[in-house]
């Protein structure tokens, strides 16, 4: 007996495992192909000829799978629209949001907001995000930059005087802009109404939520942190204790807030009490963010970068954002080879991977925020199929070199922290999105009378007297100016081919979503692994400085294990890497759409032919089997409807 899932919290609905139904799935289906043989025999014998109505009908029958999740998995299937998000709770509401006949943006505004109140290590309305949108009916991707933006007060040798300012405190605060973000996707996308999206976050922020092992894991590697600022402590401490997995936290200022911007709309943020409130409390903790800055806050809404990679269009957002600029470049180097993995196995495809991202690391310091700096150029060389092809003869299948090799000039950006959710609904509507405070807990202070966590997007940055890491000179290109945004790693994807949706994907995890991100590609895409393979399958990771491969070598959270075998780690050390294990990665989440009625269409047509009548396909979007997968390195689970 498969287990079922949690109630619907919007409809009070349950619904039942994959496991518990695939059997009988599989055995319809075959019924159906039987019965669909039978009719066309009964056609030809009867000498009717082939009706459109009569294709249609077959077609939905052949097509029509059964529907069957539960929030018990790591991947769920539905025709009818899915969820992945890094916490199954936020997948859940996403798809009842769904169930009531919501567009997928409807559903990203109650995701995000559940993941920023149950996630606030990693995400929340004091943040800001990277959405792309897709919709089946013109074939287009739009993009919503809600980003952080420098404050008008800033400057780029503000914190010349405290390096540290710049990442812990309220001084390495950004703008937010993820209400402001959601608020305009889903004016132009959204079918229900603003207000019930955010009852199921304000539900759990008032009435509380348990404490999942990833967040218990954040809480306690932070402590120090959340019990030397009064608002963290006061959330996530209980007598002078940091909350643990299973206990209850509570944030009802954060209800509070949430709960003013459902009744009255993003001006209760940007020009209202929630804003006010905030930042009062930004002013008392040494900030700068001020009412001005809220109410100058712009979501930039633009096309979608769209990008050919290896037969498949990715659809991504431009820079500030590295990741969509980045991607294909590392996808045109390995697609310049004539056999990307040797028959003898993955090793070599895996050393050319590392040494093509690192030559992706060198070169994507050179972009920045386009409103503020020229970076044609350095788009143009990174996209440039010609380039890659240089880049590729420059690689070697022996061994590796020190990073002066990749020609790096800048310091790399060391972003981290993240979270991302994946969403397609029955429509095909698709969602990606990236939502950040950036480090764990953002810049460790959380707002008293608002219940937010400030982000420290401001790190984000580079500035002229930062003594970087890797002895390099800080990027000119990312220098702070006041509205400017930070250069990005998240990379949120949607991925279709001849204009019918494919995949969604994305990841968290700061400078590690980029390399996760492709491998999850590759897998999935070249090596052809089931969807859970493809990103439960161990990655490795690099930051050009220091010049080491770390490889994923852990116990997941699910109790799987994810490892690297140890021939594949003696295979890059007899290249000269230096390999060194990491327990744990970038968490990705990932939706695919398989179109099995295309093979289902096929056979109509060959049957028709050698019976000597004619069936003329008709162009149309697919509605494929959704597969929707959460990795299991976070405890993140799929929902479907």
């Amino acid at each position: 007996m498969g287990q079922e899932i949690l109630t619907d919290p919007l409809l009070g609905n349950n619904h039942k495992t994959i496991g518990e139904k695939e059997e009988k799935k599989n055995q319809r289906r075959s019924n159906q192909k039987i019965a669909l043989c039978l009719v066309l025999i009964l056609v030809a014998v009867s000498g009717y000829y082939f009706s459109d109505n009569i294709t249609v009908l077959l077609s939905r029958q052949v097509t029509n799978h059964s529907l069957s999740h539960g929030t018990g998995n790591d991947v769920v299937e539905s025709e009818n629209g899915v969820v992945a998000a890094d916490d199954g709770r936020c997948s859940e509401i996403g798809a009842s949001v769904l169930r009531r006949g919501g567009h997928a943006v409807d559903a990203a505004v109650a995701t995000s907001l559940c993941v920023g109140v149950v996630n606030p290590m990693s995400s929340g309305i004091g943040g800001g995000s990277f959405l792309i949108v897709s919709s089946p009916e013109d074939s287009k991707a739009e993009a919503f930059d809600m980003r952080e933006t420098a404050p008008l007060a800033a400057s780029k040798d503000m914190y010349k005087n405290d390096a540290n300012a710049k990442f812990l405190g309220a001084l390495s605060m950004g703008v937010p802009g993820e209400i402001a973000g959601l608020y305009e996707a889903w004016k132009r996308y959204g079918r229900l109404p603003w207000k019930p999206l955010f009852e199921p976050a304000i539900e759990l922020a008032r009435g509380g939520f348990v404490v999942a092992p990833y967040l218990g894991r954040a809480i306690a590697s932070h402590s120090s942190l959340i019990l030397k600022d009064p608002g963290l402590r006061n959330v996530f401490s209980t007598n002078g204790q940091v909350l643990k997995p299973g206990e209850t936290c509570y944030n009802p200022k954060l209800a509070w807030s949430l709960e003013m911007i459902s009744e009255l709309g993003p001006g209760a943020f940007y020009n209202g009490t929630v804003g006010e409130k905030l930042v009062n409390d930004v002013k008392m903790a040494g900030g700068i963010i001020t009412m001005e800055d809220l109410r100058s806050y712009k979501v930039r809404i633009t096309d979608a970068m769209s990008v050919d990679v290896m037969g498949y269009t990715i659809h991504g957002m431009p820079p500030p954002s590295s990741g969509t600029v980045g991607f294909p470049m590392v996808m045109n180097i390995l697609d310049s080879y004539s056999e990307l993995y040797s028959a003898s196995g993955n090793d070599l495809g895996l050393h050319r991977l590392i040494e093509a991202m690192k030559h992706m690391f060198a070169a994507r310091m050179d972009l920045g925020d386009p409103e503020f700096v020229d970076i044609t150029n350095a788009m143009n060389q990174m996209l440039s199929k010609t380039h890659a092809e240089e880049i590729q003869k420059r690689i070697f299948d022996n061994t590796t070199f020190p990073p002066e090799y990749y020609m790096n000039r800048w310091s790399q950006l060391r972003d981290q922290g993240t979270s991302h959710f994946c969403i397609v609904d029955a429509d095909r509507n698709t969602v990606s999105m990236t939502t950040t405070v950036n480090f764990v807990f953002g810049a460790g202070v959380l707002s008293p009378s608002t219940g937010i966590v400030l982000n420290n997007e401001m790190d984000d940055f580079s500035v002229p007297t930062e003594i970087t890491p890797d002895n390099l000179p800080p990027a000119p290109t990312n220098f702070i100016v006041p509205n400017k945004r930070p250069l990005s790693s998240m990379t949120p994807l949607v991925i279709t081919k001849d204009g019918q949706l494919v995949a969604a994907l994305g990841g968290s995890g700061g400078m590690n979503i980029i390399p996760a991100v492709i491998q999850v590609f590759l897998n999935f895409f070249v090596l052809k692994m089931k969807p859970l393979e493809a990103v439960e399958s161990p990655r490795v990771y690099h930051m050009l400085m220091p010049n080491v491969v770390r490889y994923e070598n852990f116990t997941a959270i699910n109790g799987d294990h994810i490892g690297f075998t140890e021939d594949s780690k003696m295979f890059l050390e007899q290249r000269g890497h230096e390999v060194k294990e990491i327990s744990g990665g970038a968490i990705v989440q990932l939706i695919v759409q398989n179109f099995k009625e295309e093979k289902d269409e096929e056979m109509i047509i060959e049957i028709a032919r050698k019976i000597g009548k004619v069936y003329t396909k008709k162009a149309k979007q697919f509605k494929g089997l959704l597969t929707a997968v959460s990795d299991p390195r976070k405890d993140g689970k799929p929902a479907a409807v």
